[in-house]
């Protein structure tokens, strides 16, 4: 009986020890989990309507947005607090150069997507080649472009703007078949349209992420690198996929994919693969990890810090376009502490204080977590004043999480 004893615990022991050593990969999904449920009961159901579910990512599409860009910073050993104010500043900007200028939508967008992209090289100039902490550098940033965002629009809002360019981010993708095609499927599933575009995306999308996972254990095999438990890897994917469709499926039976959808999920796939397969992205980790040492390897650790803010300033560009679409106005106030929830959702997705580590995946995840709290909370009707008490004690307590973690393993 004592030899069955111990050879269930040195079968167990392995997958304790997977668990324990990937705990916050874990942890950070259920943990999503557990707030939609919580939230889809608190709230009878109105969470998971498909109405919500859009504004879900048309609340959330500018925070997801620019936190791929400050994971990024942040794994490089820095932090951006200017992110709000950028993006409110670019956003004013593109409101000038279409409302009150008059410039074609096409080019006013190119032109601000520029000026972001300036405005992180400035800025990473001086953290890069002068060593001024990013905190200094940016929290003038901060203080400077909030002050050009009220000169700009002389303390008015400025709007609304030209159709095209709402399409960023209330525009949805049209349907490959015509609606009188799809009425069938509406009919079948009690709804007034099914989008078999949208659903079509999260099936091909489902069978990539098997595709690519079984992909990449096939590689670790090969190299004799320790594998996820199989049993985690299949229930990982289940609920992953499961949640993937479950989410297209809603989206399907109400309008559709939103465009700012799309956006994100290109942009994740971009930066997954830049981060995770390319010479760059590995340099970018080793620069966090331990600048000397880097650069006693040969990187070039300034021009990575430098192209990390620039990276930056392009995506608090884009957010800045995509929040003034959603309002259909620039306000003074946009962006106004927003680089708050940005770098709350990086930390709560994992990513180290030091530098050196945290994934694309959980940056999504932790800003996922954000805007399903914020969202649910402002279903539930809890006033300001406590739901930001809540998403303190929340991202303190994934802070606490991740330093007792490394604490433990050291």
């Amino acid at each position: 009986m004592s030899s069955q004893s111990t050879t269930e615990q040195g079968a167990q022991s392995p997958l304790m020890a997977y668990l324990k050593a990937h705990m916050r990969e874990y942890g950070l999904l259920f943990a999503l989990i557990a707030i939609m449920v919580f939230f889809q009961i608190v709230t009878g159901g109105t969470l998971m309507r498909p109405v919500n579910i859009t504004n879900l990512f048309l609340q959330n599409s500018y925070i997801i947005i620019m936190a791929l860009g400050m994971l990024i910073v942040i794994v490089a050993g820095h932090i951006d607090l200017s992110v709000g104010s950028v993006m409110g500043f670019v956003g004013a900007f593109a409101a000038v150069m279409i409302v009150d200028w008059g410039l074609p939508v096409p080019l006013a967008v190119v032109i601000s997507l520029l000026l972001g992209t300036v405005v992180g090289a400035a800025q990473g100039y001086w953290v890069a080649y002068w060593k001024i902490p990013s905190f200094i550098v940016t929290l003038a940033g901060m203080l400077v472009f909030r002050g050009l965002s009220l000169w700009l629009l002389q303390g008015q809002s400025i709007g609304p703007f030209p159709p095209t360019f709402q399409l960023l981010s209330t525009g949805f993708v049209p349907d490959i078949l015509p609606r009188s095609a799809t009425e069938g499927l509406a009919a079948l599933f009690g709804a007034r349209n099914f989008n078999v575009l949208a659903m079509g995306v999260g099936i091909v999308a489902s069978a990539a992420i098997v595709w690519m996972g079984l992909r990449a254990r096939a590689r670790n095999a090969a190299y004799g690198i320790e594998l996820e438990p199989s049993n985690f890897f299949w229930a990982r994917n289940a609920i992953v996929i499961g949640g993937l469709l479950f989410l297209t499926f809603k989206l399907s039976t109400f309008r559709g994919l939103p465009n700012v959808a799309v956006t994100m999920g290109v942009l994740i796939i971009i930066y997954s693969f830049l981060t995770q397969n390319t010479v760059i992205g590995r340099r970018i980790y080793a620069l966090g990890g331990n600048e000397k040492a880097a650069k006693l390897s040969g990187i070039k650790t300034e021009r990575l810090t430098f192209l990390a803010f620039v990276n930056m300033g392009f995506l608090a560009a884009l957010a800045g376009l995509i929040f003034a679409a959603r309002l259909n106005t620039a306000t003074p106030k946009a962006g106004f502490s927003l680089e708050l929830d940005v770098i709350a959702a990086v930390f709560i997705g994992g990513a180290s204080m030091s530098g050196g580590s945290g994934k694309i995946v959980g940056a999504v995840v932790g800003a996922f977590i954000m805007g399903v709290m914020n969202n649910g909370m402002s279903i539930m009707g809890i006033g300001i004043d406590y739901q930001q008490v809540i998403k303190g004690l929340v991202l303190l307590a994934a802070v606490i999480f991740d330093v007792y973690n490394k604490q433990k393993q050291g």
